[in-house]
């Protein structure tokens, strides 16, 4: 297969990308917090009125509070879930919790990373320590194993995690696909690899040769079934070394109210890029 015919079945606009997850589906999200999330891709899930999705993340916050908000995510497995240091909590995924709207499987970060590994390695569970005396083994049935060894302490086992999709936002991809994070890529290779599928969103198309350095590819274009490009689409949040988050825009977007809802989602990169083009 050519890479220009790599290139063509793959590279596909935000909403091609989006209307590939159908309602009830299962969505690891990448990133951390305000940094470097698949942000575009959300909005546009709320855009197409996606309805009933689990939201898998470690650190989740703006993404899944604005999924809340909009009434498209129904459940969610998440480790600690704010908006940073600066806005506090999550306030509408709070709300959604409170009022029975989320079904919630609480989990500390590493909880949920053990579940993602386990489905990475093909096992039906992963070893997790640190979770002894925690309330979360009772709430979550987790089950407390002997080490078969006999050389250490029983430990807890958590249940394998297979998303039905990995949404990663990169840097960068080439034409085939490869996938390239600049700084660090929180959980997003493991979201890659315990997911059934990966849709990616890129800040732009590499024209440089990715098998210069493999090293840095940190999904593969054969696990990633399709791509598009959106520039700033980790707005508001921040995509290293290209952006910073952008603090006002938060601010304006914990406004109550539908207008003030409606008027973030307009102002968003990929919302202004669209009415550039068509204007």
């Amino acid at each position: 297969m050519s890479s220009g015919f790599a290139s063509k079945e793959k590279q596909v606009s935000l909403a091609e990308l989006v209307a590939l997850v159908p309602n009830g589906a299962s969505v690891g999200l990448g990133g951390s917090f305000l940094h470097r999330g698949p942000f575009a891709f959300v909005r546009e899930m709320i855009r197409q009125e996606k309805r009933d999705i689990e939201i898998v993340k470690q650190s989740p916050g703006y993404d899944i509070d604005i999924l809340c908000r909009a009434g498209v995510a129904s459940r969610a497995r998440c480790g600690i879930v704010a908006m940073e240091g600066n806005f506090g909590l999550a306030p509408y995924y709070r709300r959604a919790v409170e009022k029975g709207q989320l079904t919630l499987e609480e989990h500390a970060c590493a909880t949920l990373t053990a579940g993602l590994r386990a489905a990475a390695f093909g096992v039906p569970f992963m070893p997790c320590g640190g979770v002894h005396g925690s309330d979360l083994v009772r709430i979550n049935d987790w089950k407390c194993l002997d080490d078969p060894y006999g050389k250490g302490e029983p430990t807890y086992v958590i249940p394998a995690i297979s998303p039905d999709f990995a949404v990663i936002h990169a840097s960068s991809v080439d034409r085939l696909g490869n996938v390239r994070i600049s700084g660090t890529y929180h959980w997003d290779r493991i979201m890659s690899r315990a997911a059934k599928s990966v849709l990616v969103v890129a800040e732009e198309v590499s024209d440089a040769n990715f098998a210069d350095q493999p090293e840095l590819t940190v999904v593969p274009y054969f696990m990633v079934q399709n791509y598009a490009i959106v520039k700033n689409g980790a707005w508001p949040g921040s995509c290293w070394r290209s952006y910073a988050i952008d603090y006002p825009a938060v601010e304006a977007y914990l406004e109550d109210g539908a207008e003030s809802l409606a008027r973030h989602i307009d102002a968003a990169p990929e919302a202004t890029a669209k009415e550039a083009r068509h204007g």
